[in-house]
Order: C-alpha cells, then sequence, then structure tokens
C-alpha cells in the first residue's frame, strides 16, 4: 500500500478580521455559528424562514432512503417568485437588480420591478408555446441579461432549465440538448470576446440539425450581428417579437420543495459530461445562505461574481443568490485582460463594486502584468474579496490579498461543487486567514479526510475528502442515471458523499485542497498532490503559471513532469533548470522527484478555468484525448 507523504505546512502567515468586517458581518461569531450548525435540521430551518412559502414544509429533512435525500418535504415554493417577485411590493422595487456590461463598455440597468415585468412576458410566451412544469428547456447565450430573464422564467413556470455554455462546441452542444430532450432552444446573433463577435447564431443551426427534439428557436438580437432567420420550417423566432403583446404579469407555479430546478452538465474535466439534477427549496436555501453570511451581502452592496452563468458558480452565484438577497448583480461579458489586463479593476471603479469573487486561474493570469495595473484603479469600493473553482496557492493568495485587498479585506477561499450546489468548505468574514486553506466545513456541513477504507488519516496526511452531512443544496441524482450517480458519488464510502477530491487537515481543524484525486501523483510509494506540486513551482520568481502530471518512471514508478509558463524575460535554461530543482526540492523534500520541464505559453483549461491534466497526460502517452469540449482553447 502506498505511504502517505507527510509534506510539512510551509505557511505559517494568519491574518486576522479587522474590527470593522467583524461589526458589519452578519455572523460576527464564528465558532458559535459552527456550534450553531450540529443541529443540522433546526439550523437549516432557521435559514428557510426567511423565504415565502405557498405551504411550510412538514420535515426538514428526509433521510430514510440514503443516497436519495430529500429536503424540506412537502413545502411548496417558486424560486423566481422569493428572488423577484417578492421585492415588488418593497423599497428594493426600484433597485437594480442586474446591472450589465461589456468589454466595449455598453451597459444595461434593469431595476427589481423591470425585471418582474420581462420575465412575467417570457413566461407569458413560453406557456403560449406550450411550455409546462417539467418540460426542458435550453439556452445557448452569452452573459446578457436574457439569459438570467429566461432562467427565470422557465422557474416561475417550472420548466427545467438546461444551460450550454455559449462557448462549447458543436459536439457538445448537441450531446447535452439531446440528453435533456429539450423542448425550446434560445440562443443569440453572437456574443463578445476580445473585440470580436463569435457568431452563436452559426454553432446553434449546425448542431440543430441533429437535435430533433426542438420544436421552437428564440433568438436574441444582442450583438447586431446580421442573421438570418432562414428556416422555412417556421420554428424560429426573434426573442423581440416573442414578448411583444403579451402580459407582464405571471402567476408563478407552486413547486414541490424536491421538484426539478435544472440540469447542469459538468465540465467534462473528468470524461464525458455528467447531467446533474438540482430541485427547488433545498438549493434555494443553500446558495441564498451562503452568499450572505460568506460574504456578508448588505443592502448597499454590488456583487460581481465573474463566473459565467453557464457553469454551477454562475447558476448559483451569479443569478440566483444575488436576487434571492435582494442585491445587485453584475454580469459582464467579456476577458479578464481585454482590451488591457486592468480590465476588471476599470469596472470595479467605474462602478463601485464591493464584493469580488473568481478564479485563482484569472488571479494567476492577471499577476503575470505585475503590479501595476491593480493600482492604476481605485479599488477602495471594495470590502470583502473571493476565490472558487480550484486551490489557490499562497502566492496568488497574497498578490490578491495586497494588490487587490489592499492588505485588509478577507479573501473567502471557497470549495464546492457542481454537484454540491453551494458553497461547503469555507471561511466566514470573521475567520482567521491562512493563504492557500479553504478553512473549515461551513455551519451545518461535516466533512473528514479518510484513507482507502474510509478510515480517519492522521493531521497533515493526504487523504480523501468526504461530505459526512446531508446539506441542502445537494444534487439528487444524475439525469435519468441513477446507477451512475451511486457508483461515482456514494458506493466507495456507504453514507459519506465523495468529492472526488485529495485534501489535508491541519492542527487547528483548517483543510487544505489538493487537487483531484485522480491527479494525485505517486512516486516511490509516497502520494503528493498536483496543485502541492504546482504551488511550488509557482512560489518561484520567474513561474507565473504551472501543470504537472506523473510520467511513469522503471525506477520510481513515477516522477514529476511539469508544464510551465513563466514570466517575462525568464527563458526555461540549464541554469533556471537546475535552480527550479533545488527550490521544489526545499519546498517539497526529496519525494518530489522531477523528470522533463517544459516551457509552454498556454495550458489546457476548461472556461471554468481549471486545468485538464488528463489532456497533458493522454498528449505524453500519445493515446485519444477524450472530450474536450469545455477547452479554453
Amino acid at each position: 500500500m502506498a505511504h502517505e507523504v507527510d509534506v510539512l505546512l510551509h505557511e505559517k502567515r494568519i491574518f486576522d478580521p479587522d474590527d470593522e468586517t467583524i461589526e458589519r458581518a452578519h455572523v460576527d461569531n464564528w465558532e458559535a455559528e459552527l456550534k450553531k450548525g450540529k443541529d443540522l435540521e433546526k439550523y437549516w430551518a432557521e435559514k428557510a424562514e426567511q423565504f415565502e412559502w405557498f405551504q411550510k414544509w412538514d420535515k426538514v429533512l428526509d433521510d430514510t432512503n440514503k443516497p436519495f435525500y430529500k429536503w424540506f418535504v412537502n413545502g411548496k415554493i417558486n424560486l423566481a417568485y422569493n428572488a423577484v417577485d417578492r421585492w415588488i411590493e418593497t423599497p428594493k422595487r426600484n433597485q437594480v437588480a442586474i446591472l450589465y456590461a461589456n468589454e466595449r463598455g455598453d451597459e444595461r440597468k434593469i431595476t427589481y420591478y423591470e425585471l418582474y415585468r420581462q420575465v412575467n412576458k417570457f413566461a407569458n410566451g413560453l406557456k403560449n408555446l406550450g411550455v409546462k412544469k417539467g418540460d426542458r428547456v435550453s439556452m445557448y447565450l452569452p452573459m446578457c441579461p436574457e439569459l438570467l430573464i429566461s432562467m427565470l422564467a422557465c422557474t416561475k413556470i417550472g420548466a427545467i432549465h438546461s444551460v450550454v455554455y455559449s462557448g462549447l462546441s458543436v459536439g457538445a452542444f448537441v450531446e447535452r440538448m439531446n440528453d435533456a430532450r429539450a423542448k425550446i432552444l434560445i440562443t443569440a446573433d453572437g456574443t463578445f470576446r476580445r473585440g470580436k463577435i463569435i457568431d452563436l447564431k452559426k454553432i446553434s443551426d449546425e448542431a440543430l440539425l441533429q437535435c430533433h427534439t426542438v420544436e421552437t428557436v428564440i433568438v436574441v438580437n444582442h450583438t447586431g450581428n446580421p442573421i438570418e432567420i432562414s428556416d422555412l420550417s417556421g420554428r424560429e423566432i426573434f426573442y423581440d417579437r416573442f414578448i411583444e403583446g403579451e402580459s407582464d404579469e405571471f402567476e408563478a407555479e407552486e413547486m414541490d420543495a424536491e421538484d426539478p430546478l435544472f440540469i447542469l452538465y459538468t465540465s467534462g474535466s473528468t470524461g464525458k459530461p455528467k447531467g446533474v439534477l438540482h430541485t427547488t427549496a433545498g438549493y434555494m436555501v443553500g446558495i441564498a445562505t451562503t452568499l450572505r453570511d460568506i460574504f456578508d451581502i448588505h443592502d448597499d452592496d454590488l456583487w460581481w461574481c465573474t463566473g459565467d452563468i453557464g457553469w454551477i458558480t454562475g447558476h448559483s452565484y451569479v443569478i440566483y443568490a444575488p436576487l434571492l438577497n435582494g442585491t445587485t448583480t453584475l454580469v459582464y461579458e467579456g476577458a479578464p485582460d481585454y482590451p488591457d489586463p486592468g480590465a476588471w479593476w476599470h469596472m470595479v471603479e467605474r462602478y463601485g463594486v464591493t464584493k469580488f469573487y473568481t478564479a485563482p486561474t484569472a488571479i494567476r493570469h492577471l499577476m503575470r502584468f505585475g503590479e501595476k495595473y491593480p493600482n492604476i484603479y481605485n479599488l477602495s469600493s471594495l470590502k470583502i474579496l473571493g476565490t472558487v473553482g480550484e486551490p489557490i496557492n499562497p502566492e496568488a493568495w497574497m498578490w490578491y490579498y495586497k494588490n487587490v485587498g489592499k492588505e485588509k479585506l478577507p479573501i473567502m477561499d471557497t470549495w464546492w461543487q457542481t454537484e454540491t450546489g453551494m458553497h461547503l468548505i469555507s471561511p466566514l468574514p470573521t475567520t482567521p486567514l491562512k493563504p492557500g486553506s479553504v478553512t473549515k466545513p461551513i455551519p451545518g456541513v461535516e466533512a473528514e479526510v479518510v484513507d482507502e477504507k474510509g478510515n480517519s488519516v492522521p493531521l497533515g496526511k493526504g487523504g480523501f475528502l468526504v461530505i459526512k452531512t446531508p446539506w441542502p443544496a445537494m444534487f439528487r441524482t444524475l439525469y435519468e442515471d441513477e446507477e451512475r450517480f451511486i457508483n461515482v458519488y456514494w458506493k466507495d464510502y456507504p453514507g459519506f458523499y465523495k468529492a472526488g477530491d485529495m485534501a489535508r487537515k491541519d492542527k487547528d481543524g483548517y483543510l487544505w485542497i489538493q487537487g483531484r484525486s485522480d491527479d494525485v501523483l505517486k512516486i516511490a510509494g509516497h502520494r503528493i498532490g498536483t496543485s502541492e506540486v504546482e504551488s511550488a513551482f509557482v512560489s518561484h520568481p520567474a513561474v507565473a503559471e504551472a501543470a504537472v502530471i506523473g510520467k511513469s518512471d522503471p525506477v520510481k514508478g513515477q516522477v514529476i513532469k511539469a508544464f510551465l509558463i513563466l514570466k517575462e524575460g525568464y527563458q526555461l535554461k540549464t541554469q533556471l533548470i537546475e535552480d527550479l530543482k533545488r527550490h521544489i526540492r526545499y519546498e517539497l523534500g526529496p519525494v518530489a522527484v522531477l523528470g522533463e520541464l517544459d516551457q509552454v505559453e498556454s495550458l489546457p483549461k476548461t472556461r471554468s478555468g481549471k486545468i485538464m491534466r488528463r489532456v497533458l497526460r493522454a498528449r505524453e502517452a500519445g493515446e485519444e484525448v477524450g472530450d474536450t469540449s469545455t477547452l479554453e482553447e
């Protein structure tokens, strides 16, 4: 059996919250809140009380048929009603709900009342097409207000939406559409990206030749890109025409707590995409609670999550959770470095963003351009920062803390997944922080690090991350594939959710995510996480980004092969190679045996920013790469 390598935790820095953050926080005592979460049902019942229910639940949690848990049993509610309608009779009626901006400088401001009217018009249009509760509706749209409106309209009707990320290729698009058997497709003429217009309509037309369940295509005229409605079957209609003349009143469908809400396909970083099915009430309670408490949402906040709505981060924390909290959500269409690497910081200054949530990949990318850009702009409106998507290495954390947070803002490093729906491990604003650690599970959640047999591993040792308690926003199954649902997530550790990530716990109970379990390296009987090796590389002044894989070795079993993006002015020559080898040995010890180092211009990443190491492994071995539909490049 492989031995765990006890990687020393070099990170000794701890950053305590300042008085202003503590004073403002909804949750002012972190430890007390964690204790409250021990009474799972009472804790989540209190959080659910803030919403308007058509009928209260009989039971908070039904765990009689594990792992098919049910939350808020027999409760009746509508998420869209709680995200939009309930604000209409309050002063929030005229508050901006959606602030849309793009890389060209265009903007649109939609108040809660205007959003209410637009959602109702679209819901009436869908109903006139025969869309009813349980039907599937797909969106292939850019980051634009019509995407949020159409999702909310589906939710109001009780139709199940299945958003397809607007950067996916035809093959991936077809696969997702056909798996969900979508009845309606909502698409657009194009999307703005790095000064160009990408023609989404053309991709849709090609995909629809293989999608035979689609009855109607609704086309948003978003970019002004000339398009032709050439479909002689009469199934295409422009968005503006579609809602023209429709009533701006619509009564929300009463949804059972466990009624399906949406299907979302995973990014494919582990092979064939899986259709993750989320339901209504538990998801609503989980995401609204975590956004409010972790990012300390108040009435005067302007929230910006840079994630794309085509992924779970966008579903949960661009659209639904901000609106459920009655805040303003910034929806941005564009790249972080276009027209220059100060694009995001310009947006923060222009609109006075208060809470900012992005991916470590984006932070590391922007680090390559130095400290100049974040220091050009006035970022004083910011109060809390956050990260999502993958482990953040301490160097990137410190750069973010210093240059964006000006050495005073807390960073909420959140761990969660498409399947979890909501944050499960994260600090709160009042948590003492360690750069690179996601700290502890949130109140109401228990996590553990275990070995192959499910036994807890000693502190500091790497193991498999499992979640021991159910949580309200948990997915209920994989769409029409219960067997895979059980085999992938629940079979290995009965009663525990298998996250698929490796982690370790330090003496303070803080968790450190090492990366995906199938990315873990096994060198001479020792196991070490890819993210730890990559962090060690990035801590060297020459390295901007790194990805590592294991390469077969007749003596060691595996050695490390590293793909490195170097900072400007560096070349991977003999002296730097030797320096890097010394540096990695110092950081990680003799177990980190380096094989080859390659200098590269880019790394294969999903559009949500995760490095697809299996692509690197397959290329290295000369094998088929498999599903690459979600690759950025």
